[in-house]
């Protein structure tokens, strides 16, 4: 017997209320996991499939073993799980600002958190990504400076559309500009969108990076029984 509807967690958090749902769908007959932010949905079980090719085509740009990563947002942990697949992959810090949303993986709530957890490569960093990506410090605060082989984030639903104000100017010029201090030569910076490819902006990471390009990706959308089509933008830094 399925539970139709759970709200398994709901906590207030600097941005808006956060909660953890399950529910049972019907038309599919399986359960589903989803993270809303008030009344916005962050993140659902239901569509992975982008979130996974962010790793692995970020991944995949990249040459050698031994790669330290950033992941920019933790929500069901699709992204993670999908970089620690790599054997390649030796260390990778996961930054998330929601603390409820990383408690939810260490308590066990979510179905792939005991697995992030139980992997020693695998650590979470609660702070702001963009204020990191600003900072001269970066993203690893036991070593302030660390450079990173690559760095992906699945945050906004797009560079247009912004869950907060705070994230504004990391899509100009100078934010992404000051990004690239936290990538090693020839490092990856992978950015997960809800839309379709935006030639404005990929043109504007050309601007910054030494290339840049954009990858579609479609997949079955079981709900409206059609295709739909998301990106993941990826850039390299200069060697």
């Amino acid at each position: 017997m399925h539970v139709l509807f759970e709200e398994i967690d709901y906590c207030p958090t600097p941005i808006g209320a956060v909660s953890l749902r399950r529910r049972f769908e019907l038309t599919l007959k399986r359960e589903v996991y989803e993270i809303k932010l008030d009344d916005e949905f962050l993140m659902s079980s239901l569509f992975t499939a982008s979130e996974e090719a962010l790793a692995r085509l970020g991944l995949a740009a990249l040459e050698g073993g031994q790669l330290d990563v950033v992941v920019g947002g933790l929500g069901l942990g699709y992204t993670a799980r999908a970089v620690l697949e790599h054997d390649k992959v030796a260390a990778l810090a996961v930054v998330e600002m929601l603390a409820p949303v990383i408690q939810w993986h260490r308590k066990g709530l979510l179905p792939l958190g005991p697995e992030l957890v139980a992997d020693p490569r695998c650590r979470f960093v609660q702070g702001d990504f963009f204020a990191l990506a600003g900072s001269a410090q970066g993203f690893d605060p036991e070593s302030p400076g660390r450079r990173f082989d690559a760095i992906l984030l699945d945050i906004d639903h797009s560079p247009e559309a912004l869950l907060d104000q705070r994230s504004t100017s990391f899509y100009q010029p100078d934010g992404l500009r000051a990004l690239t201090a936290h990538l090693k030569p020839g490092g990856i910076f992978g950015l997960w969108s809800n839309d379709r490819p935006d030639p404005a902006f990929t043109a504007r990471l050309a601007g910054v990076f030494a290339e840049a390009w954009a990858e579609p990706v479609t997949f079955d959308n079981p709900l409206q029984g059609r295709p739909f089509t998301q990106t993941v933008y990826l850039a390299r830094r200069g060697r």
